[in-house]
């Protein structure tokens, strides 16, 4: 998700550049002053609620503004980010903002604040009001607007240069122009989005294959625990001795093992988009060292998707992969692939689980050629990144 406030004075063009960032990044607006305006006229409870402050002549509390802040957030999940327009006003305002999208699982990006002297502020303000016909906005009424902007807006970009979000810009200009200023900003300064798969399936159901393809189509990096033991095996080291005989049999290794190994792959790409994560996390255990280890580096699980495919089907491409180059150790007997069918049943079944609580599974049909299963795959893992971008 991209979210973003943007902050400038009364006059600054704020309204203007939203309506353009809103059309080229998806964005939800959250407009305090456009959403208590809306929550009214439609009559719902917290509108009326609202309304009943307002005539009584009292503010609308900061409590009041949030639930209407979130409620327009939770109703707008098809967007891909948030624009704050007019929010925060107050530090106290972007210490419930930071604690309100810490809830929501996400947080602000930046601020961008439009930077126009108050002469200019001015200008506009009068020309605005005489174009709209508004008698209130007179000189007078403008300076006091301005200079509680002043007052009461400062800390709030102090409060955002302490967290290093905060980003000024000249807001005089051509509005083609000054919306460029804010596009570079936000693309120097937007978090690398990462996209982070793991796929699971019975033996045989074709991760490594199609993990692999996927990992290419989507410049991602290709982790596999098993390709990565057997290679520790093939080069006969200390590690490969100690795992051999589990690998033999199909088991699962001690956690330290893969641990280190996955740690050192990760290390290896710190530029990368994502990866993909074949065959691991197997265990309930597994998906909290997962987590803990792409939490290390900023970074979390995006999606797991489970290929499908029944237990028949599963035994007819182990039993054909046993003639070929690629088979394993644990492909020749009827009894070890059991076992491992058995396994994956019981041990992944609490993986799955997991992740389903955490709205992170799906599942796909992993029956069909190889490239048909590609584009299976391939059409739901671009949906997913379209989702976390």
């Amino acid at each position: 998700m991209l979210n973003i406030a943007l902050f400038g004075p009364p006059g600054a063009g704020k309204g203007t550049q939203s309506k353009k960032l809103l059309e080229t990044y998806n964005l939800t607006y959250i407009s305090t002053g456009d959403m208590l305006r809306s929550e009214i006229a439609s009559g719902s409870a917290l509108g009326m609620e609202a309304k009943g402050v307002i005539e009584m002549g009292g503010l609308v509390s900061d409590e009041l503004v949030v639930q209407m802040i979130e409620k327009n957030i939770v109703d707008s999940s098809d967007k891909q980010g948030i624009l704050f327009d007019g929010f925060p006003r107050t530090v106290v305002q972007s210490y419930i903002l930071d604690g309100l999208l810490l809830k929501l699982d996400t947080q602000l990006d930046m601020m961008i604040a439009l930077n126009v002297p108050d002469e200019v502020l001015t200008e506009r303000l009068l020309a605005r009001a005489k174009d709209s016909g508004r008698s209130d906005d007179t000189l007078d009424v403008i300076k006091v607007r301005i200079k509680e902007y002043h007052n009461k807006t400062a800390p709030v970009a102090d409060y955002y240069k302490e967290r290093g979000k905060y980003y000024e810009i000249n807001g005089v200009g051509e509005i083609d122009e000054i919306f460029e200023q804010i596009t570079s900003v936000i693309e120097e300064h937007r978090k690398t989005v990462h996209t982070n798969i793991v796929l699971l399936g019975k033996p045989g159901s074709g991760k490594g294959t199609q993990g692999q393809l996927i990992a290419k189509e989507h410049n991602l990096v290709y982790i596999s625990t098993g390709k990565m033991l057997r290679m520790e095996i093939a080069n006969g080291t200390e590690l490969g001795k100690k795992v051999e005989p589990f690998m033999e049999k199909g088991e699962i290794v001690q956690d330290e093992i893969p641990i280190k190994l996955i740690e050192k792959r990760i290390g290896n790409h710190p530029d990368s988009k994502g990866f993909i994560f074949k065959g691991f996390p197997r265990t309930m255990i597994q998906s909290y060292i997962l987590d803990g280890l792409l939490m290390k580096e900023h970074m979390k699980v995006s999606a797991v998707i489970e290929m499908e495919i029944d237990t028949i089907t599963a035994l007819k491409r182990l039993n054909a992969r046993a003639a070929t180059k690629r088979a394993r150790p644990y492909d020749k007997s009827v009894e070890l692939i059991i076992n491992r069918l058995e396994q994956y049943k019981q041990k992944t079944k609490p993986v799955i689980d997991y992740y389903r609580k955490q709205s992170k599974y799906y599942a796909i049909d992993g029956t069909g050629s190889e490239q048909e299963v590609f584009e299976k795959l391939n059409k739901l893992i671009d949906q997913i990144i379209k989702e976390n971008y």
